[in-house]
């Protein structure tokens, strides 16, 4: 099987597999030689842009579109679920088209291994030595095309690369380059030829969302924009990649009360106790909403973060890392999904803001 399925696009041009990037030396917020340095200001205007380049292309779902951003800002990785055909991965491509950056694409089949994924070791006959071929994993985007149709071995191989940011292949890491971010699309597990994502690779996904079928003025203007050439082939790069490594500095120096903290604390303990849920949201969960709810007050042009923050990105975030009891879902005759975030709903309400969150202390 050929061991570099994806495909790499830079400023919308296949280039080939992107190379092993020794990352240089960094600061306390990972900021490295060549990042830009940019304002709040600089990041709005930008995230603007790939707002309106993404929106041109997802009518009606400004939400997802936002939710998006704000992982891809974070430096998290996403995780989109819903039914064929509802723009999973069109929402994929436009958000990394935005980006002047490599891009790769993986299609995940029953048959994918983890060398087509991670890249393999071949031996140089001339040279009398193995050198390692990289896989499409080494791209500043991944994105992940029904990631839930390959066994559970190959998925397993993303583990390493989500979490530590580095391949380990024969013995030697490989760094992968600053951005990164994994984008996957699945189809619901209900369907024909899935697979259960494991716990352990849920919970490196900072957020999942959830498409849902367009309303009618919206699925009527799509079949006026599409009718002659698909609106992604109209997108062009608004921001460079050291733009982006830029706003994602930006975004990770805006300051989290302590309050704040305490309140981000509360709510994701509490889904550890909640009597509906049989697994809560882990330590990571935790780490993952705050980075999230930086991005979001950075994307608003605001230097510090809110309870708000919290509450508009707690279903995101911590819904797909809970797994419901089967008392729950008996008593309540409906799906895992919505039983979990009406329990996130649930513990947000109940949950007290702490004194002196609404800004700096």
């Amino acid at each position: 099987m050929n061991a570099n399925p994806g495909r790499l696009i830079t400023g919308g041009v296949s280039t080939g597999t992107a190379p092993v990037h020794q990352s240089g030396g960094a600061d306390a917020y990972g900021r490295a030689d060549g990042d830009e340095t940019v304002s709040l200001d600089d990041v709005q205007r930008a995230a603007l842009a790939i707002m309106r380049n993404v929106e041109s292309v997802i009518d009606g779902k400004h939400s997802a579109v936002q939710i998006a951003l704000t992982v891809l800002l974070a430096e998290g990785h996403l995780l989109i679920e819903d039914v064929p055909g509802v723009g999973k991965t069109m929402l994929a491509k436009a958000l990394a088209r935005s980006v002047d950056s490599s891009v790769t694409r993986i299609q995940f089949t029953p048959d994918l291994l983890p060398s087509d994924v991670t890249g393999v070791s071949v031996y140089n006959q001339i040279d009398r030595r193995f050198e390692f071929k990289p896989g499409p994993i080494f791209a500043n985007i991944v994105i992940g095309d029904e990631i839930n149709r390959a066994s559970p071995k190959t998925q397993s191989a993303l583990l390493e690369c989500m979490e530590e940011r580095q391949v380990t292949v024969d013995g030697h890491s490989y760094r992968l380059e600053r951005p990164f971010t994994v984008v996957a699309t699945q189809n619901p597990i209900e369907m024909e030829g899935t697979y259960a994502l494991p716990e352990a690779q849920r919970d490196r996904f900072m957020a999942r969302i959830s498409m849902g079928y367009p309303d009618s003025a919206s699925e009527l203007a799509m079949l006026d924009s599409r009718d002659i050439s698909s609106p992604l082939a109209q997108i062009d790069a608004v921001v460079t990649a050291g733009q982006l490594r830029g706003m994602m500095t930006a975004a990770r120096a805006v300051f989290a009360s302590s309050a704040v903290k305490e309140y981000a604390v509360a709510v994701v303990r509490a889904t550890r106790d909640d009597r509906d849920l049989r697994l809560g949201a882990s330590p990571r969960a935790t780490l993952q909403l705050i980075r999230a709810a930086k991005a979001q007050a950075a994307l608003h042009g605001r230097e510090y973060v809110l309870p708000d923050d919290i509450d508009t990105l707690a279903v995101a975030v911590l819904g797909h890392r809970l797994v419901p009891t089967t008392r729950a879902l008996g008593h309540r005759s409906q799906d895992s999904a919505l039983l979990i975030e009406e329990t996130v709903r649930r513990i947000l309400a109940s949950t007290p803001v702490p004194t002196g969150s609404q800004g700096r202390l």
